[in-house]
């Protein structure tokens, strides 16, 4: 049994998982980050990383390591697949003036928790153990107990909070009874990333671009991939009756890129994989003393690269909250956490990652021409394409969320 008063244990050694541990660990408390995988998972989730976000991996020194990894992408684009036509485009160069880093960063998710862990866990007030699966949560007056089944067998540890980071089907905020509350699509979104040149057959594509389509919208992005040699990852909606053995077929994938991309000969895949979609928020993202975070907190859609994002953003709010909680301050702090986050899950990442997918599927074509015209009238005023960049880039949902007491 680890008895330490001041520890933090954490579900999850995702990018929020990680970076909120990191995040502690800096104050001098100590953590320990539980998850089941037996490793570092290489999964090809989210890859954009907003100014926002990177000037609060800044603060942990994290930036400066991960910028010359990654792909800067200056500008992003928004398209019409049927015409062939780009609707608008913003460029976050003009927003130097407000933010450090004026960019995306494209980066791999899983690069980032690599990073991490390879830099500043491992040690005993940063220990990170994989292979072991949360089976069981106790809470009490003063601390929290959980029991862990590992590669020595099941043991239990103990900590002051305990941080749900663990994804959509969190164990923690299930253990916590919190509801999750939304909806699920009734499409699933598949994920094919080639290494295809996309920019070298289009130099007028950005590396992050996006294509709206009344019968198959798209997103596609570049990232630098496992060895570096670039890959570009095309998002589509499947069709409600396709099944997955379909969608992930060698004939349905080559298919689904030459509909889309019609170029000679066949496409060289890295990899592909289908995945549900929801748009859920935790009812709170605390009860006692259980907290949640990213997405064991909220889930969208990828489109806007806003989940991931917006998970970070809890775990530093949450981080900051809960150190000043360990060294004294009043547990309300971590109440006002709970609202201020999920406020900004609410009214920035669920309505906006909505919108997106909304404007990108529309099928009325009188509908499509207006929400095309009046996306391209705000990126050609600089004053409506900075307030658009604003909230693209989850500042408004930051501004508004921590005015909140």
């Amino acid at each position: 049994m680890q008895a330490d008063k001041q520890r933090v244990l954490i579900v999850g050694a995702g990018p929020v998982g990680m970076v909120c541990a990191l995040a502690l660990n800096r104050q001098g408390i100590p953590v320990t980050v539980f998850e089941q995988e037996p490793g570092p998972v290489k999964d090809q989730r989210a890859a954009s990383i907003h100014p926002t976000t990177l000037e609060m991996l800044d603060e942990l020194d994290v930036t400066r390591t991960i910028v010359p990894r990654g792909l800067v992408s200056e500008t992003y684009q928004y398209r019409d697949r049927v015409s062939g036509k780009l609707i608008a485009e913003f460029d976050l160069r003009a927003m130097a003036d407000v933010f450090r880093f004026p960019f995306v960063l494209q980066y791999e998710q899983y690069k980032l928790t690599g990073d991490i862990a390879q830099q500043y866990a491992d040690e005993s007030d940063f220990d990170v153990r994989y292979g072991h699966a949360v089976e069981q949560v106790e809470e009490h007056a003063d601390h929290v107990e959980i029991t862990a089944r590992g590669p020595d067998g099941i043991r239990r540890y103990r900590g002051a909070y305990l941080i749900g980071a663990d994804g959509g089907r969190s164990t923690v905020r299930k253990a916590a009874g919190i509801p999750f509350e939304g909806f699920t699509y009734q499409e699933r979104f598949i994920k094919i990333a080639t290494s295809f040149d996309f920019q070298g057959a289009h130099p007028d594509y950005a590396y992050r671009n996006y294509f709206s389509d009344p019968d198959e919208w798209c997103n596609l992005f570049k990232v630098r991939g496992e060895a570096g040699e670039g890959l570009w990852r095309a998002i589509f909606p499947t069709r409600v009756d396709e099944s997955e053995e379909e969608a992930l077929s060698e004939r349905g994938v080559e298919a689904r890129l030459q509909k889309f991309f019609p170029k000679a000969g066949r496409y060289e895949v890295a990899y592909c994989n289908v995945y549900g979609v929801n748009q859920r928020v935790a009812q709170v993202f605390r009860r006692g003393r259980l907290l949640l975070a990213g997405d064991a907190a909220h889930v969208n859609n990828p489109i806007g690269g806003m989940g991931m994002n917006g998970g970070i953003h809890d775990a530093i709010n949450l981080a900051g909250k809960l150190g000043a909680v360990l060294r004294g301050a009043d547990e309300a702090l971590l109440d006002q956490y709970s609202r201020q986050r999920r406020h900004a899950a609410v009214a920035f990442v669920q309505a906006q990652t909505i919108a997106n997918k909304k404007m990108l599927e529309e099928k009325d074509e009188p509908s499509r021409q207006k929400k095309f015209e009046e996306l391209a009238r705000i990126a050609d005023d600089p004053a409506g394409a900075r307030q658009y960049m604003r909230r693209a880039s989850l500042l408004e949902s930051l501004e508004t969320a921590n005015a909140i007491t």
